[in-house]
């Protein structure tokens, strides 16, 4: 069954309010063996449209996931990806800038991380970083020698917006295509995964006091999201809002994007023309010759 993503698409110069975004939709799956079946055909699929991508060698495709702690990204990438060749994709986590990262310009590393021609690349968080982690906690913006107060810094997120919607259409001129996906999770939701991990002895290394820390700022963080999606969604690079508190059908939809943007590319073999069958007909006959 093809999913309709259109709902979840942002609209370039959109003002988004994740409040009138549901965390939850109807299944696009009727059961547990429903959902087996439904995402085994597309991770098949998946499959297929990466040998075609790798093939080519004409365009990257890049992924962005982000989303609250606990939101899914993780699993998103386990079960969507599963079937995918991994000599064809590159699946990046960033995690806390290093002082040689912070030293440059705050595009810098995920450049280095970028998908060549013919891959998938993931970023499981990415460049976005910057203008939300940084944004609610601005005392970050120390590690890069930048000494400004909270109430002074709407002109620096401004302008990283700015440049990562120009990094992105750098990129799409010169063939990297995306996906990029918040998965939209309620905080009911993400405290009810947070307790399970305390309750689960092979997740308990999965949470750590910052979880805690971190849901405090559960305003602050939609905010800054709010501010993100609504200024980087463009026609080139759109956002999706995947609603996340249901992982089953986050993962379907997820799944169901990442063919929407192979398929678009239209990589199907070039047909097998009369010079090409004769070709063909003589490796078979040197194969096969005693």
């Amino acid at each position: 069954m093809k999913i309709d993503v259109t709902p979840f698409r942002v609209a370039e110069d959109e003002k988004v309010s994740l409040a009138d975004r549901p965390t939850a939709v109807h299944a696009f799956y009727d059961s547990k063996d429903g959902y087996a079946k439904a995402l085994s055909e597309d991770v098949a699929r998946l499959s297929l449209l990466q040998e075609h991508l790798y093939r080519s060698n004409r365009y990257a495709l890049l992924i962005v996931l982000q989303g609250m702690d606990s939101a899914g990204k993780d699993g998103a990438i386990a079960h969507v990806m599963s079937g995918v060749n991994p000599q064809g994709c590159k699946v990046v986590s960033f995690k806390t800038p290093t002082s040689r990262e912070a030293a440059h310009d705050f595009l810098w590393r995920e450049s280095h991380a970028l998908p060549e021609r013919g891959e998938i690349g993931v970023f499981n968080r990415s460049y976005y970083e910057p203008v939300l982690v940084t944004r609610v906690h601005p005392e970050l913006l120390a590690a890069e020698g930048i000494e400004a107060k909270k109430d002074d810094l709407g002109d620096l997120w401004k302008e990283r917006l700015h440049s990562i919607r120009a990094f992105e259409r750098h990129l799409h001129a010169n063939e990297t295509r995306f996906v990029k996906i918040f998965l939209h999770i309620s905080k009911e939701e993400q405290l009810r995964r947070l307790l399970a991990r305390l309750d689960d002895p092979d997740k308990t290394w999965k949470i750590s006091p910052s979880d805690a820390k971190e849901r405090s700022y559960w305003k602050d963080y939609r905010r800054a999201y709010e501010h993100a999606l609504s200024a980087t969604s463009t026609d080139d690079a759109p956002w999706y809002v995947v609603p996340a508190d249901d992982k089953r059908n986050a993962r379907l939809i997820v799944s169901q994007l990442v063919i929407n943007a192979l398929d678009d590319m239209k990589l199907a073999p070039p047909p097998v023309d009369e010079a090409r069958k004769r070709e063909l007909k003589t490796i078979r006959e040197a194969l096969t010759k005693d």
